[in-house]
């Protein structure tokens, strides 16, 4: 009996951070090795395009993307990477999908409206600012999903959305030709969101977040610049209504734990605290930074990784392809 598929999805817009790491990377491949599912995790660079305009920048982001998660502990021979742009077929899917996808859906897509809203805010047209690309996003991310036949869909729960459009339009498309497109589930990921440096979800639109792989010196200089209030040294400190201590908990044992908060209700300083944060995720990092920087100084490894998940995939999608251009009459 064949395996469910388990599919996921980054676009490559500069370096993941660590908000990226503990609340998808991580879990992720912990899901890809247990041998549970047949994983596939996708660059999704087509998506980048949206807003990414300078081709030596977006062919950066995706060496950065595919090193760190092969860094962190992606295992090629069980999870097959591999490059969006390298399948045609799913551009030849998304306008097939583009035909059965119902504007009133598209209207109605996170992205497409929070930006709407912004321009509304500001005093803007409309319109402004957005381009074809982000309105049908949607549509490309249900090529993604379903040119595989994918079971799971990992994601955040702000991106449940996308897997519930993706079955309208699969549904839209079986209901004139036949359960041909699989029907995805979503798989909302557990644990809470890891804060940013002033206490907001860590992100790269907030400019809050601490890249995963930057040098050891830099992770320092970013870890100082966390909030902290003017409390004095030598006061006690309730640990559950710390920045700091909350960021810690994340790569900290448990033990790690109790010892940091006897130490906050003896009385702790803020440089002593961010020290000790700095310990354990520098501690965590290191090997894998190791590991990323070794990828990233011989390109030639990533590029054979995504050569042989693209011969991979091919062999499904064009099968998978055949099967729906048979379906809606235009091949025999």
């Amino acid at each position: 009996m064949s395996k469910k598929i388990c599919l996921t999805g980054v676009k490559p817009t500069e370096m993941p951070h660590l908000g990226n790491y503990i609340g998808a990377i991580k879990p992720a491949i912990e899901m890809s090795n247990n041998g549970e599912y047949d994983g596939y995790l996708f660059i999704a660079d087509y998506h980048s395009l949206i807003g990414v305009h300078k081709g030596n920048d977006l062919r950066d982001y995706i060496y950065e993307v595919a090193a760190v998660w092969l860094a962190c502990g992606l295992d090629p021979e069980k999870t097959t990477l591999y490059k969006q742009s390298d399948i045609p077929e799913i551009l030849e899917l998304n306008w097939i999908l583009n035909c059965f996808s119902s504007k009133g859906i598209l209207n109605r897509a996170h992205a497409y409206k929070a930006k709407v809203a912004d321009n509304e805010e500001h005093g803007r047209d409309q319109d402004y600012g957005i381009n074809a690309g982000l309105y049908n996003y949607p549509t490309l991310m249900a090529a993604d999903i379903l040119f595989i036949d994918s079971d799971i869909v990992p994601v955040g729960e702000d991106q449940i959305q996308h897997i519930e459009i993706t079955r309208d339009i699969a549904n839209a498309f079986n209901h004139h030709y036949g359960d041909i497109l699989k029907l995805p589930e979503a798989k909302a990921r557990e644990g809470a969101l890891l804060p940013g440096l002033d206490g907001r979800k860590m992100s790269k639109s907030y400019h809050n977040h601490i890249p995963l792989f930057i040098p050891e010196k830099k992770l320092k200089k970013m870890i100082n610049k966390i909030t902290t209030d003017s409390t004095p040294p030598e006061a006690p400190k309730d640990p559950n209504e710390s920045l700091i201590f909350d960021i810690y908990k994340f790569f900290a044992t448990k033990e790690e734990q109790e010892a940091l908060a006897k130490r906050y209700q003896e009385g702790i300083g803020w440089g002593h605290a961010k020290l000790e944060l700095f310990d354990v995720v520098n501690a965590e990092l290191a090997p894998m930074r190791e590991r990323y920087d070794l990828y990233m100084s011989d390109k030639s490894l990533i590029d054979k990784i995504l050569e042989d998940g693209a011969q991979k995939v091919r062999e499904k999608a064009s099968a998978k392809l055949k099967t729906i251009k048979q379906a809606i009459g235009v091949s025999n």
